[in-house]
């Protein structure tokens, strides 16, 4: 049994977890920063630093506590090495070289986004159903900071799912955001309209007490870049016009003096029905975006599977439109579970697993991070 402790510090989690042989979690700790960010509506990325700097040495050796382990009986350690926020992610880095370096254990990088499909791998070995994916596979990758398509593959004679092969794939990048991500369209639109931080669950169940026909937005035409791109930053901007065409303005100002004076008070109770319907068609606008087009591209693969992973992927609308559409379409969906979909050390060092069967190390003293670390071409 080979056993890797990953490390997650992308962007506003401080994550650690042990797993075993790619696919089973002896441990998964993660230490979220929301209530320290959620004063800004949204990531500070100097704050969340700082914050990963005082809890990584904690979260970290709670993650063996809970395996039961000594930081020795690991047999290699597992870091994201990018994308996300540069100041974050050298945390990470730095005390991962740290650790490879002083215990003799080999280092491997991880990209993020990877971890987010290595999510739905691992669960589905865990379930016992890695035996339905079949490949290639149309994964979309959904949250605050990412929203790209990727087409997955597995190399030609890997047979079945078993081994060391049963772990490694080929990626192709087959669209991605042009502008705004999806959940970072959820946090501003919570922000402008005074419901606060993070605004992916307040806006999933804010949303199922309004009207989703009520407002119908116009989907964004991309002219330019790749066929399966997504935009949100027009229906950003389109909810901002509909605020003051419908003059919201008052009631929004009237929510954030109540939320100032009242932080816990039911945010059910500060919203108008136009609020409500408002939301429910910013959702349903952006859920069907995102699945139409992860459709259109599994159709153009050929594919017969899908996965949806990444923060926005535990949206319930989402998970329920996804469902519908593809049984409709004789395709396999997965999700990971909700604690598998936002950022997390497990799928990092599930995702390192293949790179650690194949002897594929990093140097522990020239690994750097990377912001803008690419996955797939």
């Amino acid at each position: 049994m080979a056993r890797i402790l990953g490390i997650e510090s992308s962007c506003d989690e401080t994550a650690a977890a042990i797993v075993a042989d790619g696919r089973t979690i002896l441990s998964n700790v993660i230490s979220s920063q929301i209530d320290l960010h959620s004063k800004y509506g949204g990531v500070v990325p100097e704050l969340a630093a700082r914050a990963h700097l005082e809890r990584i040495v904690p979260v970290v050796r709670e993650a063996f506590a809970q395996a039961q382990l000594a930081y020795g009986d690991v047999d290699a350690i597992a870091v994201t090495q990018g994308p996300g926020l540069i100041g974050s992610l050298l945390v990470g880095v730095a005390y991962a070289k740290a650790m490879a370096w002083s215990l003799s254990k080999p280092l491997i990088g991880v990209n993020h986004l990877e971890g987010h499909i290595h999510a739905v791998l691992l669960e589905a070995h865990q379930k016992g159903e890695a035996a339905k994916i079949e490949f290639p596979v149309v994964t979309l990758v959904v949250s605050g900071g990412h929203t790209a398509l990727y087409y997955v593959s597995r190399p030609e004679g890997s047979g079945l799912l078993n081994g060391a092969d049963a772990f490694r794939y080929r990626y192709r990048l087959l669209g991605q955001t042009v502008d705004d991500a999806a959940g970072e369209a959820y946090d501003k639109v919570a922000k402008f309209l005074g419901l606060g931080y993070p605004g992916g669950p307040v806006i999933d169940r804010l949303a199922e007490r309004g009207n989703s026909e009520a407002v119908v937005f116009t989907r964004p035409n991309i002219k330019r870049g790749r066929p399966h791109d997504f935009s949100f930053s027009g229906i950003k901007t389109a909810v901002v016009r509909l605020v003051e065409k419908n003059g919201l303005q008052e009631e929004i100002a009237a929510r954030l003096a109540r939320r100032q004076a009242e932080p816990q008070a039911p945010l059910d109770d500060l919203c108008s029905p136009r609020t409500l319907d408002l939301l429910a068609s910013f959702q349903r606008a952006v859920v069907e975006d995102l699945t139409e087009r992860t459709l259109a591209a599994a159709d153009e693969a050929d594919a017969r599977t899908v996965f949806v992973s990444g923060g926005v992927a535990a949206n319930s609308l989402l998970r329920k439109i996804f469902a519908a559409e593809c049984a409709a379409r004789g395709v396999a969906v997965f999700f990971p579970s909700v604690q598998l979909s936002t950022d997390n050390a497990a799928m990092i060092a599930a995702a390192a697993w293949p790179r650690f069967q194949a002897g594929e190390f990093a140097d522990p003293v020239t690994l750097n991070a990377s912001a803008s670390l690419p996955l797939g071409v």
